[in-house]
């Protein structure tokens, strides 16, 4: 069975758990499983807190694996405004404290590396280290990324959130996943997407991630050991440009999963977890 396949069956249901008050007026819906060094998951604006459920399990019976959903995003208390990246940071933080975590791991997937980035050097001590998959990062800016979601966010207000689906679908998922997928593939994992977005939701992420500073220069200065996870068919970094952009980082180094796309962990979750534990044992190993 693909990956796609199984995504059709995948459980997004919500558990009936309190939600975490961050900001005033804020509160997060949240996941967490297993025990031990925690590894938070930031979602980009394309996912909810259930789905990690199918991508993380391996991990969870070694770390304490936290999911949440974003402020305007599914479960979480939705504003009349977008959050700023500064607020999301925030909210990271938050939800933190409530859980009593002192320090954590993050991934971020896409738009969220933005996201982790930035709760790295704003809040160096509660980062332990960060595993970027596909990150929106360039030697010299995210021009590419900010082109391909103001094309989303039009093809989503002007012909709504399927055709928007079928124009990211082979963009971002990997030839490899598509040709093996098929259409089994194509269509499961388009029921799990329309469950977990509103068009209302996907564009004030796609404007938010427009936004915010792209200097490769702030790279220089996050001090948390830094893992790039790139598939070596994602859509905006090459496999030699993500090493480039690793080597950015004080502490960084790229690994490359093979016959992957954006979202890596889409077309392998066994290996991306085992690449993410071999991180986080090496950095705890230096600690």
């Amino acid at each position: 069975m693909s990956d796609g396949e199984a995504q059709e069956g995948q459980d997004l249901s919500y558990r009936d758990t309190p939600r975490i008050p961050t900001r005033e007026g804020v509160e997060l819906y949240y996941e967490s499983h297993g025990e031990g060094t925690a590894i938070t998951c930031l979602n980009n604006f394309f996912l909810t807190s259930p789905f990690w459920r199918e991508y993380t399990g391996e991990l969870a019976q070694n770390y304490r694996v936290v999911t949440y959903d974003l402020c305007n995003h599914g479960a979480s208390t939705h504003l009349e405004e977008e959050p700023s990246w500064a607020e999301h940071a925030e909210d990271v933080i938050g939800l933190l404290d409530a859980l009593q975590i002192e320090s954590t791991y993050l991934i971020g997937t896409s738009a969220s590396t933005q996201l982790a980035r930035d709760v790295a050097l704003a809040y160096p001590d509660r980062v332990k280290g960060l595993i970027l998959a596909g990150p929106v990062m360039g030697l010299r800016g995210m021009r590419r990324h900010r082109q391909l979601n103001r094309s989303w966010l039009l093809t989503l207000e002007t012909h709504g959130l399927a055709t928007l689906y079928n124009q990211i679908y082979p963009e971002v998922i990997s030839g490899e996943m598509n040709e093996e997928g098929g259409t089994p593939g194509f269509l499961g994992l388009r029921e799990a997407f329309t469950a977990m977005n509103t068009p209302e939701e996907l564009a004030g992420g796609l404007r938010l991630a427009q936004q915010g500073d792209t200097s490769p220069e702030l790279l220089s200065r996050v001090q948390a050991p830094s893992l790039i996870v790139l598939g070596d068919d994602d859509i905006l970094l090459s496999p030699a440009r993500g090493h480039d952009v690793a080597a950015l980082f004080p502490k960084g180094r790229c690994e490359i999963m093979p016959n992957a796309g954006h979202v890596p962990f889409l077309d392998d979750p066994d290996g991306f977890q085992a690449i993410v534990r071999k991180f986080v044992e090496e950095v705890e190993a230096d600690a």
